[in-house]
């Protein structure tokens, strides 16, 4: 589907819940994981997931996913999330859904996927309930619906995940499900935008620029463009570039363009790689060797989804 895509969490797998904490040694276990002492924590956390608990097992397959304190085994993360999902552990119950969405560790099952997903979100995990949401949207797992998706997405939008809102505004957006709405759209854009989601920044720029649901105004495009832009997201900055070369909301500049084409097409992106030919022509030797040099400066970033 065209401009929507499933926000991932900027860790493999999360830790966006409050997981129960008990006093005493398995405090301390979590303590030091949170506070990045992972021989600490595992020799700590091990003794009380062996012993059936579900905190201890959740944290524990969360270092085997993530490869703290221990080499990544995505067999071993599974395992221990099990055994905390099984438990009713919400959280653990989230992690395995993506386990299995992913085919981290076992093969790849959607619908094992959302099995986990729902457990997850009848609790009010809003990660899970952002992902179920994007299950109904897709028909991956389940049958494709649109209302489905619209009521797990609005339920995370509501609990303040800038994933859900970013896809709740691209369904108004793409008016599905629901008449279209630009207006409706930007809301959520914003909400998930100040929170710093690079794909929503991305989109209210879109809005901007082309002024839908709000009124045109290529400067704010250019700036809502420029925060994702810097934030990796190729989409943006082969806009941003776009800007920059036509000297539309901002002061014409075909370094600046090129630099923004040349990191959007370091990711592939088409337009990009297109549009860097483009404005090097209209360059100078010593043009092109000084955006050269802007572009060796930056360490491209790994592009978040829309």
């Amino acid at each position: 589907m065209p401009g929507l895509k499933c926000i991932l969490l900027t860790s493999i797998l999360s830790l966006n819940c409050i997981v129960p904490i008990a006093a005493g040694p398995l405090e301390d276990g979590i303590a030091a994981f949170r506070g990045g002492d992972y021989a600490t924590a595992i020799q700590l956390l091990r003794q009380f997931a062996e012993r059936g608990n579900p905190s201890a097992q959740f944290y524990l397959g969360f270092m085997y996913a993530n490869a703290r304190g221990v080499p990544k085994n995505y067999a071993e993360a599974l395992k221990w999330y099990r055994l905390a999902a099984d438990q009713g552990l919400a959280s653990a119950q989230q992690n395995l859904g993506f386990m299995y969405a992913n085919g981290w560790g076992v093969e790849q099952d959607h619908v094992e996927a959302v099995k986990w997903y729902r457990l997850a979100s009848n609790q009010g995990l809003s990660g899970a309930q952002n992902e179920l949401g994007y299950d109904y949207l897709q028909g991956r797992g389940v049958p494709q619906n649109y209302g489905e998706a619209l009521k797990w997405f609005r339920l995370a939008a509501d609990r303040g995940n800038a994933g859900a809102q970013t896809n709740l505004g691209n369904m108004y957006a793409q008016g599905l499900g629901v008449p279209q709405d630009y207006v409706e759209a930007v809301k959520w854009y914003r909400l998930a935008a100040d929170q710093g989601n690079a794909g929503a920044r991305k989109n209210l720029g879109d809005r901007y620029r082309n002024g839908q649901g709000v009124a045109k105004d290529d400067a704010e495009a250019a700036k809502w463009w420029q925060l994702a832009a810097e934030q990796g997201h190729a989409g943006a900055q082969n806009n941003l570039g776009t800007l920059y070369a036509g000297g539309q909301g901002v002061t014409q500049d075909n370094v600046s363009a090129y630099l923004w084409f040349s990191l959007a097409a370091a990711q592939s992106d088409k337009d990009a790689i297109n549009n860097l030919d483009r404005v090097a022509r209209h360059m100078s030797q010593a043009q092109i060797l000084e955006a050269k040099k802007l572009v060796s400066e930056r360490q491209p970033k790994k592009s978040q989804t829309d």
